[in-house]
């Protein structure tokens, strides 16, 4: 393996829980509900997939104060991400990575500010030698444009690559750029189906990374033969 990439909503930083229980605290002044059925929608692909001011106005009915909320939910969701530390076993993952001569990339569908503002605040800006995100593309995720942005700066192909993530539209764009992808999920993504993942774990803290790599090409290795007796049958 040749490059590690990473998501970062929800994967470095849980930033998803503190993003729905604001918004969840919005709704509750209005009397309505936020399923996470609905919240879904957004994760991992970017705030534009789905608007929550409208479903709240199209639950209660009448139109609110935009600006407002917007600024008072944000507001609220930055003070619960400042207590937010590393996620277990991303430090570990970056040092072991650099260790072992891997490119290590990123690719997050949010705004580069917001991706680099909190990757220098938690001291891990210097690991990352590509990123690519969400203001920089045509197509975010589950679009594969920008897992293959990244390997397009390391000059690789999508096997030679494992990527990280915590969410099914993140799994989906890094598969579709011909990516092994570990799922991690979260407290919240953890409630979504991410059967689809080639590989879920609970934690980067319990597989080192030299163990995962020889769990992904055992992956491989198995899927290749049985491809091969297929196409022999």
């Amino acid at each position: 393996m040749d490059a590690l990439i990473f998501d970062f909503d929800g994967l470095i930083l849980d930033t998803e829980l503190s993003e729905l229980q604001s918004w969840r605290e919005i709704y509750t002044e209005y009397n309505a509900d936020l399923p996470l059925e609905q919240w879904a929608k957004c994760i991992g692909s970017g705030a534009d997939s789905f608007d929550p001011i409208a479903f709240l106005e199209a639950q209660i009915g009448r139109r609110v104060e935009r600006d407002d909320i917007l600024t008072r939910r944000r507001k609220r969701h930055l003070e619960q991400l400042a207590a937010e530390v590393l996620l277990p076993g991303v430090e570990t993952y970056l040092h072991t990575a650099k260790r072992l001569g891997m490119k290590i990339g990123l690719a997050s569908s949010s705004s580069r500010n917001w991706v680099s503002g909190h990757l220098t605040r938690l001291g891990i800006a210097d690991f990352f030698d590509v990123m690519k995100c969400g203001d920089e593309v045509a197509h975010k995720k589950p679009d594969p444009e920008l897992y293959l942005g990244v390997l397009s700066a390391f000059n690789i192909s999508g096997d030679k690559a494992i990527a990280l993530e915590d969410s099914p539209n993140g799994v989906l764009a890094a598969q579709r750029a011909g990516i092994f992808c570990v799922a991690i999920p979260n407290p919240v993504t953890s409630q979504l189906d991410l059967a689809h993942a080639d590989l879920r774990l609970k934690s980067l803290a319990l597989m080192p990374l030299e163990e995962l790599i020889a769990e992904v090409e055992k992956g491989r290795q198995s899927a290749s033969i049985a491809g091969v007796i297929e196409d022999g049958s």
